[in-house]
Order: C-alpha cells, then structure tokens, then sequence
C-alpha cells in the first residue's frame, strides 16, 4: 500500500473552513448586541420614566423596524450576495448604539430602536442566507451551530452587560460594544464566502419519487414553516426583551443580576444548539421538533411558577433547551424546501419566524402590566402546542445539503 492509498485524517480546518468560521462569528457579534441590549431595557425605562405599556411600544418600533427590513434585505441578498448585505447591517448595527443610548426623549428614543431593530433583522435575515450558502457546500448541516454561536454572543452579552454598565454607565457600555462590532467587521468580511452568483441559482427539486411542488405549494410550505419558527420565537422574545424587568419588578433582582436569566437561557441553548445537528440527524428533524416542543412547555410552567430568583432562572435555562433547535430546523427546512430557491425560502422564514421575536413581545408589556408577568410566560406556553401540529413540515431540514 502506497502512502497516497492511505486517506489523511480530517482536520479541523475540514470542518471549520474560513467561510463557515466567518458566518460564526458573524452570528455571534449579532447575538452579543442582542444579549447586551437586554440589561440595558430597565435603565432605558428608568432613564425615559415610561410604564411597561409604553415601554412595550418603544419595543414595538424594533420590531416593526426589523420587520421593515427584512423583505428589503432578502431582496439586496439575491441582488447582491448574503455576503454584502451581512456586513452591510454589522456597520450598520455598530452605527446605531451609541444613537440608541444617547437618545434624549421618548420620540428620539423610538426613532433609535426602529434604525436598531432595522439592522438587526436585516443581519438576522442575511447571515441565515449565509448560512444556508455555506451549509448547502458541506456535507453535513451547519445551521444549528451557527445559531449556537449566536446564543453564545448573547450569554456573553447579558452576562457581561449588567457589569460593564455598572463600571461605564450605560452610554459607555454600548459605545465598547460598537467598537468591538466595528473591530470584528473587517475579518468577517474578509473570510465570509461570496454568493451573490450562487446562492439563489439552485432551486432544490424532491427527493427520488416524491412528489413535485407547484410554486403556490412550495410558498404555502414555507409559510407554515415561518409560522412554525414563529412560534418558537415568541417565547424566545419574551425571554430577550422582559426577562430582566420580570426579575427585577417581581422576584427582586438588582440590575447586575437582571441578565442572568437571559444568560441562563442563552447558555443552556448554545450547548443543545451544538449538540443539535447530531440530534437531529438520529431522532430526524420532525422528532426532534416536537420533543423540543414538549420541553420548552414544561420549562415555561417552571418560569411561570417560580417561587424565587433561583427557579425562575433555573426554568430560563431549561427553557433554552426547549427553544434551541426550533428555529434552526425551521430555516434549514425552508431552505430546502421543493420548488423554491433556497434565498428565496429563507427569505420568507425569516420575515415570518422573526416576527415572533420582534413584535409580540411588544403586547407583552400590556398583558404584564393587566395579568402579571408570571401569568404571561404560563400563557406563552400555548404557542409551543402550535409546534406539535405544523411539526411535519419540518421534514426537508433532513434532506442533505447539496455538496
């Protein structure tokens, strides 16, 4: 046997090529300015002297920002490659914290978050492009890691923000958190792969005997898959937005404990986002759907009836157990979904998915202040059900990327 018969031993770099590190960290810089954002929402209501009714407005105009952007940015990826209009929204991202926090008034500051909410959808739809660019050229999917990464970025986030802002105040946390975003741009654009002639050129067709979609159907699928990520990400924006006032205003935490919950959650989802690609490729995406479901369920009542700090924080980290995989099977399904370019579903998940993180939890902050905010998180239960039934759309998140 000759020493070119012997296969070499994958490496790391096999694994981890520059353009699947660079996505990473792509997600990971998004989910660290989300996770710093979240000890920052008490001072924001402190510093403004709003209610929790009007607070849920100002957060309302993130979300409709982000919404805005979203079509838009889906557009600007299949023009111009997800790799343009990712580093587009991290400059921009970078550009819109020190405005937010330095936003004198009520009016100034909804003006801030809705240019804040705007960069951060575009982000969010243009580096799940990405993603699903890179993982299409790989032999095993990559999209649960890749939303690893960001939970990682937001349990840094949280867990370091509510230190930070106690020894620079708020305006200068925020002002570090742009300088490190604007120093992570350059080498994330230099090693993120370029798509803007492949990544919606190939439209995936069934597998082997299965049936053909029309274009109307493929639409339809998508659409029930966006609204199956909806539903996930109801709970997980409840969780960004008012899981440091709930703690705060009902359980008594001061505000450099305030990020722990989110900290909790967002760490818990990191690890079972790592863990996910495996876990779906044994128990199938469908299965691992509603398991994730049933978890995320049981997570909420131990949140909802929390008798102290400890439990309620001990039930956010099981609740990033529940949330961990919904989201990333829900964009690799539309991503493969028949009849569809892969720019194209995504594009729609993501609109119709991150809807759930951005806007409803504005309502949050009206049903708080009526029914109490351990009432609400037992509600948010409900949406998990809506999984269990639109789980079988999930099927195409087990068709293998194309190498």
């Amino acid at each position: 046997m000759t020493a070119h018969a012997i296969d070499r031993a994958p490496s790391w770099r096999d694994a981890w090529p520059r353009e699947r590190l660079a996505v990473s960290a792509a997600f990971l810089a998004n989910g660290f300015v989300l996770g710093s954002w979240t000890p920052q929402i008490p001072l924001l209501q402190q510093r403004l002297g709003v209610s929790e009714a009007r607070l849920g407005l100002l957060i309302l105009a993130f979300g409709i920002g982000a919404v805005l952007a979203m079509p838009l940015l889906g557009a600007a990826t299949a023009r111009f490659g997800s790799r343009r209009a990712t580093l587009w929204m991290h400059a921009a991202l970078a550009l819109s914290l020190p405005v937010l926090v330095l936003a004198p008034g009520v009016p100034a500051a909804g003006v801030a978050i809705l240019l804040f909410g705007a960069a951060m959808g575009g982000m969010d739809v243009a580096m799940n492009a990405n993603a699903v660019s890179v993982e299409r050229r790989r032999p095993r999917a990559i999209m649960s890691s890749c939303h690893g990464f960001w939970s990682v970025g937001g349990f840094l986030g949280a867990a370091t923000g509510g230190v930070l802002i106690v020894a620079l105040g708020a305006a200068g946390h925020f002002v570090l958190v742009a300088a490190l975003l604007a120093v992570a741009l350059w080498p994330i654009g230099w090693a993120m792969l370029e798509d803007r002639d492949a990544a919606n050129s190939a439209v995936p067709t069934p597998a082997a005997g299965g049936p053909t979609a029309t274009p109307s159907a493929a639409r339809l699928a998508v659409l029930g898959i966006g609204f199956c990520a909806l539903f996930g990400m109801v709970p997980e924006g409840a969780t960004i937005d008012w899981s440091a006032i709930y703690l705060r205003s009902e359980l008594g935490a001061d505000v450099a404990v305030s990020g722990f919950a989110f900290a909790a959650f967002s760490a818990v989802m990191a690890l079972f986002r790592f863990l996910g690609d495996g876990i779906r490729d044994r128990l199938g995406a469908v299965r691992t759907l509603r398991l994730s479901a049933l978890a995320g369920i049981g997570a909420l009542a131990v949140v909802g009836l929390a008798p102290n700090l400890a439990v309620a924080i001990l039930g956010f980290a099981l609740l990033g157990i529940g949330l961990s995989n919904i989201a990333p099977i829900a964009f690799s399904a539309a991503g493969n979904v028949p009849g569809l370019k892969p720019g194209v579903g995504i594009s729609m998940a993501t609109t119709v998915g991150y809807s759930g993180i951005l806007i409803a939890p504005s309502a949050i902050g009206y049903l708080a202040e009526h029914f109490g905010f351990q009432a609400v998180f037992l509600g948010l239960s409900g949406c998990l059900v809506f999984i269990l039934a639109l789980s079988p759309l999930a099927h195409g998140a087990d068709r293998p990327p194309a190498a």
